[in-house]
C-alpha cells in the first residue's frame, strides 16, 4: 500500500485519505475516488490530494477485518458486516466469553495494522453484546501479513460457553443470629445473579448448622430435587476444611476440591461436588448483590465448565475487587480478621 500526495488528475479510482470537501465536491475517507470528482477539483485548482495506491497482494481493510473475524469466530458467535477496517463479533448466546488469551496476543503482535481487542475472559455475556472487534489501521493490509495473522492463532480462538445448568438447589444454615429475613434477601439477590442465565431455584432447604444437617439436604436436592448445582451458604463462614460445610460435603459422598480463592470480596469460597453435581460454599459476601467471587465461579460452573484449583489459583490478579462495606470486617478497618469474605 502507498499512502502519499499524488497530483489531482491521477488521483481517479484510488482511495482517499482524507475526508475532503471543496469546490461543491465531497470525498469520503477510505472511499474511491471518482473520476468525475476527480477532474473537477483539478480544473478547480487543487493540485494534490492524499492518497492511497494498493499494491499487488494487499487486500483492503474491510475484507481483512471480515476474514480474521471469520478466522478468530468460535462457536455462539455472530459476525457483523465490516465497516471502516472493522468487524465486530457479538455473542448470539447468552453464556461465559471464552478467550484464548495467547492466540489473540499473536495476533496482535504480527503487525501494527492488525488489531483485535475483546471483553475479559469469562466474562458473562447476553446474547447481541458486542465481544470482540478486529480493528484494520490502514486501508489495506499485505496479504502475507493476514495470513500470518491467521496463521498466529487456531481456528476458534473465541467463543461462547452458553449456560447449561438450569436447576440450582439452595441450603441456608441456622444459628441463633441469623435473620430469617436476611436468608430472604440472600435468596432475593441469587435469583438476581440467575435471572440472565436463565436458570432458577428448585430447593430452598432451611437446616442447622451441623454437617449431617448439611449433608442430609445436600442429598435430597441433588437426588430427589434433581437440582444440576447446589450453593450452601452458612450461618457462619467456612473456616477450615473441618467446618461444617466442608465435613457435610464430605459425609454426603462427595469431596471438596478447593478451599479458598485469591478473590477479595469472596476468598472464603469452597468448591465441591456430590454425585458429579457441583456444590459451592458461599462465602458471607455472597449475600450481596454486588460483584464478589462469588459470581466468577457461579457463572463458571452454570456455562458447564470445570472450576479446578488450578483455576481458582489464577484468578488473584485482577482478583482485588470493590469493597463491600455492609460486610462484617471490612478489609480497610477493625484489628480481626474477614470472618465473612
Amino acid at each position: 500500500m502507498k499512502f502519499g500526495a499524488v497530483p489531482t488528475r491521477e488521483a481517479a479510482g484510488l482511495i482517499a485519505a482524507h475526508t475532503v470537501r471543496a469546490h461543491d465536491v465531497v470525498l469520503r475517507k477510505g472511499q474511491a475516488i471518482p473520476h468525475a470528482d476527480a477532474l473537477r477539483l483539478d480544473a478547480a485548482g487543487l493540485s494534490e490530494l492524499v492518497a492511497v495506491t494498493l499494491e499487488p497482494g494487499d487486500v483492503t481493510e474491510d475484507a481483512a477485518a471480515e476474514g480474521l473475524a471469520a478466522h478468530l469466530a468460535g462457536s455462539h458467535l455472530h459476525r457483523a458486516p465490516p465497516f471502516t477496517g472493522r468487524c465486530n463479533l457479538h455473542a448470539a448466546r447468552a453464556g461465559l466469553l471464552q478467550v484464548d488469551r495467547t492466540a489473540i496476543d499473536a495476533v496482535n503482535g504480527v503487525d501494527e495494522a492488525i488489531t483485535v481487542a475483546t471483553l475479559p475472559a469469562y466474562k458473562p455475556v447476553v446474547t447481541g453484546e458486542m465481544v470482540a472487534t478486529v480493528k484494520i489501521i490502514p486501508y489495506a493490509v499485505p496479504g502475507e501479513a493476514l495470513e500470518r495473522a491467521c496463521r498466529a492463532a487456531p481456528a476458534a480462538s473465541l467463543s461462547v460457553a452458553p449456560y447449561r445448568l438450569q436447576r440450582v438447589g439452595v441450603v441456608s444454615t441456622l444459628l441463633s443470629g441469623l435473620k430469617p429475613a436476611t436468608i430472604d434477601k440472600t435468596l432475593a439477590n441469587l435469583r438476581r445473579r440467575l435471572a440472565p442465565t436463565g436458570a432458577d431455584l428448585v430447593t430452598d432447604a432451611r437446616v442447622a448448622h451441623r454437617a449431617e444437617d448439611v449433608a442430609a439436604a445436600i442429598r435430597a436436592s441433588v437426588e430427589a430435587d434433581r437440582a444440576d448445582l447446589v450453593v450452601v451458604f452458612g450461618a457462619s463462614a467456612i473456616a477450615d476444611r473441618r467446618d461444617v460445610i466442608p465435613v457435610g460435603i464430605e459425609a454426603a459422598g462427595g469431596h471438596v476440591e478447593h478451599l479458598g480463592m485469591p478473590v477479595d470480596p469472596g476468598n472464603l469460597l469452597l468448591v465441591g461436588a456430590v454425585a458429579g453435581v457441583p456444590v459451592i460454599g458461599a462465602p458471607g459476601c455472597a449475600r450481596s448483590p454486588k460483584e464478589n467471587g462469588f459470581d466468577w465461579v457461579l457463572h463458571r460452573l452454570l456455562a458447564g465448565l470445570a472450576v479446578t484449583r488450578a483455576d481458582i489459583v489464577a484468578l488473584g490478579v485482577g482478583g482485588l475487587l470493590m469493597e463491600i462495606v455492609s460486610r462484617p470486617q471490612p478489609r480497610s478497618g477493625g484489628d480481626t480478621a474477614d470472618d465473612d469474605a
